[in-house]
């Protein structure tokens, strides 16, 4: 029996985010599991995110709307399957980051949860918290924060 089952990566289409799909590929690729390839986005017309991707700048990966939910999803997707994965599952759902992958692990029964490492040392992820650590405390299942940043 394989150590994984059923793997949750979140992409937002960042380089990162990408290192992040591919190592989990890996992973899946060596369990034989299934893959589950996960994009949060926000609605194009919510002008509340408005002001914290202005503050953030180019550390603001949220995804605002469905087309670039998708494409990042079609992205990695590719980058997984030329991993090595072959049993490839990809959802976009309208949400914040970390509680669109809480759920989606939920409803997969997922046993490990794969993110990028970038926002652990950065001012905003101190700030605002960050991805990587707020999954790590409150997933309840294995996770895997790959070293995606210098």
């Amino acid at each position: 029996m394989s150590a994984y089952r059923t793997i949750v990566v979140g992409t937002d289409g960042s380089a990162t985010s990408f290192a992040a799909v591919e190592r989990a590929a890996a992973v899946a690729r060596d369990s034989a599991a299934e893959l589950v390839i996960v994009s949060a986005y926000t609605p194009a017309s919510r002008e509340d995110t408005a002001e914290a991707e202005d503050a953030l700048k180019d550390e603001a990966f949220l995804v605002r709307g469905w087309t670039p939910a998708e494409e990042a999803l079609r992205s990695a997707e590719d980058r997984a399957a030329a991993a090595g994965a072959t049993k490839i599952v990809t959802r976009a759902a309208d949400g914040a980051p970390v509680d669109v992958l809480r759920a989606v692990v939920a409803d997969t029964g997922a046993d490990l949860l794969v993110v990028g490492n970038r926002g652990l040392n950065t001012l905003s992820g101190r700030l605002l918290g960050s991805v990587p650590s707020d999954v790590a405390r409150r997933a309840g299942v294995d996770v895997l924060i790959v070293h995606t940043t210098g």
